[in-house]
């Protein structure tokens, strides 16, 4: 909860844009020491990079934004704090916390970027698979 509350506190202090850019995904890496070009890469698989993307889930829960983060974190988040997924680099900023969380429970592994995104084994690995599809695309295109 205290990281929520200091994600909170840097967001209002630094006042990012709302347009999202590169800074957007170096910033939250930074902040939580995940190369940023895999958090664009879970951006593309998540949302194609629309932040105003919504999906609906079958169990009910609902997904917002560039990183599609589910309303099952609309608790721990906050209202406040929910409320601001609106804005691209908020997102991104909140994407990454959640995958720090996966992070410290897997390891810096292709099994935390699954639990990013699902809890059921098959379903990490297929999301995985993906979000290492379009990382490889994504390193192609910079290459040109």
């Amino acid at each position: 909860m205290r990281k929520v509350v200091f994600i909170l506190i840097l967001l209002f202090i630094f006042k990012m844009p709302a347009q999202v850019n590169a800074y957007c995904f170096e910033y939250a890496g930074q902040m939580y020491g995940i190369h940023p070009n895999l958090l664009w890469s879970i951006a593309k698989v998540e949302s194609g990079f629309n932040p105003s993307a919504i999906n609906y889930n079958s169990n009910g829960s609902y997904d917002y934004g560039l990183m599609q983060i589910n309303s099952s974190w609309y608790k721990v988040l906050g209202k406040e704090l929910w409320n601001s997924l609106s804005d691209p680099c908020t997102n991104v900023c909140v994407g990454a916390w959640i995958l720090s969380q996966c992070i410290q429970k897997h390891g810096y592994t292709w099994e935390a970027v699954g639990c990013y995104n699902s809890s059921n084994k098959n379903k990490k690995v297929k999301y995985a698979n993906k979000v290492y599809a379009a990382l490889v695309k994504g390193r192609l295109y910079a290459a040109k």
